[in-house]
């Protein structure tokens, strides 16, 4: 198991997650609010909000809600000032961790990030520390069992993806950035169900842990995600799946 992408699988499989919609609802409309403001309010031509609106739509967010964050990013109405910041650090056994953010305070948010890290084994970096170890592409995920993997394969090297992996039970599909729209439309049109899409950072190679360092590392990408300002977590750290087990 490695990296963003089967974290963000494990998140959805957790039963606490129900418990945290408030703040899921919370981190959508903070993005929806910023690509608005950065790329316009038509989704039609800012694929940052149009993928920002498809998240929200995902956890059932109202469309009253999607409306007004739209619209406090256009400044049709009255909203509050945030700005987009990067941190980078290290988690147990070394793992690169590259965290987006959206904050109207960068010294709390640096502060809180730093206790964070430092808690559960982690440190904070300097800028560019760790950056250089991922790249941004597109990623689309299946679940292995539900898919057909041929036809997977098939799609994506029609549709002009770089890349399709197993790992362990998933099937990825790597794009390009500026070829992911087109990719994830083709399964669109074919109807066949990912449980991840989105431009992610991909780390080029990952850090494998054991089972202390594992424990530690999925508690700190918790408190991480926990966290008000963190819109995404990246991190390139292997677990592998008995070890997972183990951990409940």
């Amino acid at each position: 198991m490695s990296g963003h992408s089967k974290w963000s699988t494990i998140k959805r499989k957790k039963s606490a997650q129900d418990a945290k919609r408030g703040k899921i609802f919370t981190k959508l409309i903070r993005e929806i609010t910023v690509a608005a403001r950065m790329g316009g309010g038509d989704p039609t031509g800012n694929p940052r909000l149009r993928a920002a609106i498809a998240s929200a739509r995902a956890v059932n967010m109202p469309k009253d809600n999607i409306e007004r964050a739209i619209k406090k990013g256009t400044g049709e109405l009255a909203g509050y000032s945030l700005e987009e910041a990067i941190y980078e650090g290290y988690g147990p056994g070394g793992v690169a961790i590259l965290i987006e953010a959206l904050t109207d305070n960068k010294n709390r948010t640096t502060a809180e990030l730093r206790y964070i890290l430092s808690k559960h084994g982690g440190s904070l970096g300097e800028a560019g520390c760790v950056a250089w170890m991922f790249d941004k592409k597109g990623l689309i995920v299946f679940n292995r069992d539900e898919v057909d993997e041929d036809e997977i394969m098939e799609i994506a090297l029609e549709a002009g993806a770089e890349d399709v992996r197993e790992e362990d039970d998933q099937i990825e599909v790597v794009t390009l950035q500026g070829d992911f729209e087109e990719v994830k439309k083709a399964f669109e049109e074919q109807n066949i169900k990912y449980e991840l899409a989105e431009i992610s950072m991909i780390p080029q190679n990952t850090v494998k842990l054991g089972n202390k360092q594992a424990e530690q590392m999925l508690k700190l990408m918790d408190a991480l995600e926990d966290s008000d300002d963190v819109q995404k977590v990246y991190a390139n750290f292997d677990i592998d799946e008995k070890i997972l087990e183990s951990l409940g």
